[in-house]
């Protein structure tokens, strides 16, 4: 039976009163909405998110936590400044390149109904292509960002598909492909755009029809519909002005999805069970497998992983800016590693307005969900998400 703890009151900072600072609105900083946990591991849950809330100006966060099928939610602060919403577990955050975890496992789910190979180059569903130098990839490349180095956005002239077509049929690789990882949103985002079209559906339907259903999340949207909106948190920018993502080509396939705490750790628990047979469990598995090394990190399918036991540092150097705005060298593994237990997997994501992380142990039945509306560094996430799973070993 699976315990799930929420917890559900407003706890004061100090005393009786919230904390608030004035920076242009009134701003209420780390407010748990949820009764005191008295364990120790509760206490240093509350004090590493209350402090990381305070340094940066989040203004509401929610964790979640899953340790052998038992959940727990934590919630922080303000969905909204303006409307004093509380965070819950069933607020819908921006998640950012999360996304693209998803977008993995709509093409692993493609590929085990035998709708399309990981080997197959994107030309075979873009025939435009056919001749090109992206068209000599595969969705491998494209799901592992080693296609030869495109850049980290859609460049500002492309604004609708014939153009998206017209830059990829002249895009020059950089790298020859499978030799260096290139982080970069038009690369698993065009493996969103094959996936798709290898089911005959928008990728939009893909997701909230097909894969969204199938790993039984009910409240995780690429477009927020209108009865769900009031769930949906402001993002704040770095200058706390209100924001929330663009619509853009290779958006939604790159870094779409709106989800909430409780059906991300929904995902994060379909992804530490994946031993059955179902065609769902076994595209969850694809995602799992390494392609690449590059240090000390294996890039699988959209997902990053580190062998466990892991060390902080590895991780914080695995996550850093810099893995991700550069170039690096990548090994090619050959054979691909298989789907591991003993490691630690992980994703970070961002908008302009939202960061977030999630990761998982399988050997330990493990996982953490941490989202925020305001975008902070990749380094606070995971020191965050590390001391936390750490009190609870």
């Amino acid at each position: 039976m699976r315990l799930n703890v929420e917890r559900t009151r407003r706890l004061a900072l100090s005393g009786l009163a919230f904390l608030a600072l004035a920076a242009g609105a009134s701003q209420v900083f780390a407010a748990p909405t949820h009764p005191v946990d008295p364990t120790e591991a509760g206490r240093t849950i509350d004090d590493a998110a209350q402090a990381v809330m305070r340094e940066y100006g989040v203004p509401g966060m929610a964790i979640a936590i899953t340790r052998d099928g038992r959940q727990q939610f934590y919630s922080y602060g303000v969905a909204s400044r303006q409307t004093q919403a509380n965070v819950s577990r069933d607020t819908l955050f921006e998640v950012g390149s999360i996304s693209k975890t998803y977008t993995a496992t709509l093409a692993a789910y493609a590929e085990v109904l035998g709708k399309l190979s990981l080997n197959d180059s994107p030309a075979r569903f873009l025939p435009v292509l056919q001749g090109s130098a992206f068209g000599k990839l595969t969705l491998v490349h494209l799901g592992t960002h080693t296609g030869g180095g495109f850049p980290l956005q859609v460049p500002d002239a492309v604004r609708n598909d014939a153009q998206l077509m017209d830059y990829l049929k002249a895009w020059t690789p950089q790298y020859p492909a499978g030799t260096h990882r290139t982080y970069a949103n038009p690369s698993i985002g065009m493996l969103g755009v094959v996936a798709a079209k290898s089911l005959g559906q928008p990728f939009a339907q893909a997701m909230e029809k097909t894969l969204f259903p199938k790993l039984g999340l009910t409240h995780t949207y690429i477009d927020v519909p209108a009865d769900a909106l009031g769930d949906y948190a402001q993002g704040y920018n770095k200058q706390d002005a209100p924001v929330r993502v663009n619509p853009g080509v290779l958006a939604a396939e790159a870094y779409g999805v709106k989800t909430s705490a409780r059906d991300l750790l929904r995902f994060v628990e379909a992804n530490m069970d994946t031993s059955g047979d179902s065609a769902i469990q076994r595209a969850v598995a694809r995602t799992h497998v390494g392609y690449y090394r590059i240090g000390d990190m294996t890039q699988d399918l959209a997902w990053e992983q580190l062998a466990y036991p892991v060390a902080l540092d590895a991780l914080l150097t695995a996550n850093a800016g810099t893995l991700n705005s550069q170039s690096h060298p990548a090994t090619a593994l050959n054979p691909p590693l298989a789907p591991q237990q003993a490691v630690w997997i992980n994703k970070t994501g961002s908008t302009n307005g939202f960061g977030a992380y999630v990761a998982f142990v399988p050997a330990r039945k493990m996982g953490i969900v941490i989202l925020a509306n305001k975008n902070y560094p990749n380094e606070a996430r995971v020191r965050l998400a590390y001391r936390i799973l750490e009190a609870l070993r």
